[in-house]
């Protein structure tokens, strides 16, 4: 695949035409977000024709699913890492795996937004919904991990536990970790207010009050 530029854009000029779409997607959805972007801008600043995209996407949502399912792959692995089956112990672990999530938000922004703004249902793309719960999985194991700490008789759902902190996580990301104008201001950074509401949190639940 190569690239030139063309009025302060990359244009395609032959090789893998569906991977350039998925880059062009990207680059659209970083400027404009997931849905100020049309099928034909994104086949006109590769140099082909309107039609040439549909031999690989339905439509404008069929393309956007795979930009988000790239994401969700991409985020579930970084997740993993982090986490890394737990270790030294799942409390720390668990506050790597918060970090990721602002890290993720950061870095990838056009991503993000594909994944988490875009409103696109799942059900039409079975492929996209797979790569968000196996995402979501590595959450969940990890407090599955952390509740495992407390008595039986005392611990909360893990699956309460993992939404909960997933809400948590994706506001902090969404205003205070975004990459673009979006992001708020804040006296602290993303991490540290991350880090201190997980503290607070599981505090609450009985977890990590043994820490020094």
């Amino acid at each position: 695949m190569t690239w030139h530029e063309r009025g302060g854009r990359r244009s395609y000029h032959h090789g893998d035409l569906k991977e350039a779409l998925i880059r062009a997607a990207l680059d659209l959805i970083g400027e404009k977000g997931p849905w100020a972007f049309t099928f034909a801008e994104a086949a006109r600043i590769l140099g082909v024709s309107p039609a040439a995209p549909y031999r690989h996407f339905r439509d404008r949502d069929a393309l956007l699913a795979d930009v988000a399912r790239r994401g969700f792959e991409r985020f579930a692995t970084a997740l993993a890492r982090a986490w890394d089956k737990g270790r030294p112990d799942p409390l720390r672990a668990f506050e790597r795996l918060g970090r990721a999530y602002l890290d993720f938000a950061r870095a990838e922004p056009a991503y993000y937004a594909a994944m988490f703004e875009a409103g696109l249902p799942t059900e039409p793309y079975p492929e996209l919904q797979q790569a968000a719960d196996q995402s979501f999985a590595i959450l969940r194991g990890a407090a599955e991990e952390l509740v495992a700490r407390l008595p039986a008789d005392k611990r909360p759902p893990a699956l309460m536990v993992a939404l909960h902190v997933w809400g948590f996580a994706h506001g902090i990301a969404s205003l205070f970790a975004r990459a673009d104008g979006g992001r708020r201001k804040l006296p602290m950074s993303a991490d540290d207010l991350l880090e201190a509401g997980l503290l607070v949190y599981l505090r609450g639940l009985g977890i990590g009050g043994e820490r020094s």
